[in-house]
């Protein structure tokens, strides 16, 4: 398919790029290719902030959070001056919660050895802590129009099937990369990247592809095939192993008993209810009690199954925690739970009155 000084390339980009100029998705972050087109810029802040929150998470799910962040941050250098728990909380629900505490590494590096301004190459910002090489190379392309190659999992699966790469993934990557690369333009390579992200969320998706109506139907390898939906192909993963263990939630007068997590493994500096057995970051149960046990919850982690028992009791007044401490209901939302303990919080909520 592809010519040998490039002019196969250039056609697809300028194809694609046509499309997207009619069909851009609609998003807080984005500015839409009419505006850029007249000089309207990204920002890095919006864009950074955006794409670390879609690591992992979809669009409808990032949506809510960005807006409540830069409304309640406007500027990196907002977030760099925020407290700790403060940005946990609001991340709350949105899980791998290593992004927020590198969100905060970042936004205090880029204030303090940057001036508050991102770096405008990809090289500069892999320099950036939390910063790898697909953030980067998202922000070059879309902040600064650096014809950096971003590569996702929307552009794996669009140039799997454009290109009819059957080589299962994650060994076919580099091959993806390449022609990735090849497409990249060097004029508007951050709508170039917004477009085939778009392309590949919209239409080249997971399951049945809309073949009929792509930009890229006729030259697309797969299509002609008849294979594009088995594309791309991916080595069968390994059975998830289950983990099991417990909280102890205790309560007395409306307030909670909560410890601050250690920041570094599993929910890593998020306020929760005291646990053992499944992290190794437990120990014993927080306060001597009369433990009733309530029933269990169950949540899945990127590479696990988790099993947790539920610990229910009523602290008496004078009760004096090993671990943590009672919180009044003024001091916690629970909604700023991580959701593994707003599951158990539901849980126990269900069989407590208010008082």
């Amino acid at each position: 398919m592809r010519d040998a000084d490039g002019e196969a390339d250039q056609r697809l980009s300028a194809t694609l790029l046509d499309w997207y100029d009619r069909n851009a998705r609609v998003m807080p972050w984005r500015i839409p290719p009419a505006d850029r087109a007249r000089g309207v810029q990204a920002d890095p802040y919006h864009i950074w902030l955006s794409e670390v929150m879609l690591q992992q998470t979809t669009v409808a799910a990032v949506r809510a959070y960005f807006l409540r962040f830069v409304a309640r941050w406007p500027a990196v250098q907002d977030l760099a001056a925020a407290e700790d728990a403060e940005v946990m909380g609001e991340w709350a629900g949105l899980g791998y919660y290593a992004r927020a505490r590198n969100l905060l590494k970042c936004a205090r590096a880029v204030v303090a050895d940057h001036g508050g301004t991102f770096p405008a190459t990809r090289e500069g910002l892999l320099m950036l802590p939390g910063i790898g090489p697909y953030t980067a190379a998202a922000i070059a392309a879309i902040a600064h129009d650096e014809p950096a190659t971003v590569v996702d999992g929307n552009v794996e699966r669009v140039m799997a099937r454009v290109y009819h790469v059957t080589t299962p993934l994650p060994a076919a990557k580099p091959v993806l990369v390449a022609h990735a690369a090849a497409l990249t333009p060097q004029h508007r390579p951050g709508d170039h990247a917004q477009a085939v992200m778009d392309l590949g969320a919209t239409i080249c998706t997971p399951r049945n592809p809309v073949c009929g109506i792509c930009p890229w139907r006729e030259p697309c390898a797969a299509r002609a095939a008849g294979d594009a939906a088995s594309l791309p192909a991916k080595t069968p993963k390994t059975a998830k192993p289950v983990r099991q263990g417990r909280l102890w939630l205790a309560h007395k007068a409306g307030s909670w008993l909560l410890e601050t997590r250690r920041d570094t493994g599993l929910l890593g500096g998020m306020l929760g209810f005291p646990g053992d057995g499944w992290d190794g970051a437990g120990g014993p149960a927080p306060l001597e009690a009369d433990w009733q046990r309530l029933g269990e919850v169950r949540h899945t982690f990127t590479h696990f199954h988790l099993i947790l028992d539920i610990l229910l009791t009523e602290a008496s007044e004078a009760a004096v925690p090993l671990r943590g401490r009672f919180h009044l209901r003024d001091e916690f939302r629970p909604a700023d739970l991580p959701t593994l303990m707003r599951k158990a919080h539901d849980l126990a909520s269900v069989v407590i009155s208010p008082r």
